[in-house]
């Protein structure tokens, strides 16, 4: 479909935020969350779509565990980047260059995941739904759909406006937060120093406390909700870390 450009289609905020984001400590962590992952679904080698799999750091994890995993992304260089650890690790996965909003294949799964605060990217709020609706038509009855995000409750509670972060190179990352729309959106600017040289990116998405999320996966047609405050299945509360909610296809 022709959509006007946002800002995760520009392939340079992937490359240079990668090293922030997908750090080697962020995939050896991977094989204990895919764990808690597969223990809290029930599941124990299903066919899965991993939504926004960027680099891969979830799809190899399941695919280590026996599972048939096609990774979704619109970004290519993340998708270059799954390809060269899958051939790495001798992981066998299909990787597909789409749009969340458009990537559908009826009946084809049983778990279907969106991983690290993956859900909510897009200006117009009603794509959400959209991505909702792909989903339940793209799982088998039975099937399961699992989104990760940080929940709006455990925002509100640890919210800065400015932090900061550094590389062992030197290289420094600004971010600097904003809260719109009464308290439904939140706007970064993230500011890269390298040397003497500074380079800004700003993006969006949409927030969600616990019973937001609920009632939008409800809405889409998924039943028997349950909000968890991690992938290990605690209760969802004030002190958690994540939102986790995972909802049943009929």
């Amino acid at each position: 479909m022709n959509r006007g450009k946002q800002w995760f289609d520009d392939d340079k905020f992937w490359e240079e935020m990668y090293p922030f984001m997908f750090s080697p400590a962020k995939f050896s962590e991977a094989v204990t969350e895919i764990d808690q992952l597969l223990s809290l679904t029930g599941l124990s080698s299903p066919d899965v779509l991993d939504l926004c799999c960027g680099p891969g750091r979830c799809s190899i994890a399941l695919a280590q565990r026996g599972c048939r995993v096609t990774g979704v992304d619109r970004t290519k260089f993340l998708l270059e980047k799954a390809q060269s650890r899958a051939d790495e690790t001798g992981a066998d996965i299909e990787w597909v260059l789409a749009d969340m909003r458009d990537f559908v294949r009826p009946e084809a799964f049983d778990l279907v995941i969106s991983m690290f605060t993956s859900f909510g990217y897009f200006d117009d709020k009603q794509d959400d739904m959209k991505v909702l609706s792909r989903v339940y038509d793209s799982l088998r009855p039975g099937g399961i759909f699992l989104i990760d995000i940080m929940g709006k409750e455990r925002l509100a509670r640890v919210f800065q406006h400015t932090t900061s972060s550094r590389l062992e190179d030197g290289t420094r990352l600004v971010q600097i937060h904003d809260i719109a729309d009464d308290w439904t959106r939140i706007c970064n600017e993230w500011i890269l120093i390298r040397g003497n040289r500074a380079k800004s990116f700003f993006f969006q998405h949409t927030l969600y406390s616990g019973q937001e999320l609920k009632d939008r996966m409800e809405q889409a047609g998924f039943t028997g909700i349950k909000l968890c405050g991690g992938l290990d299945g605690s209760p969802y509360g004030p002190d958690s870390i994540r939102l986790i909610a995972a909802g049943k296809k009929p």
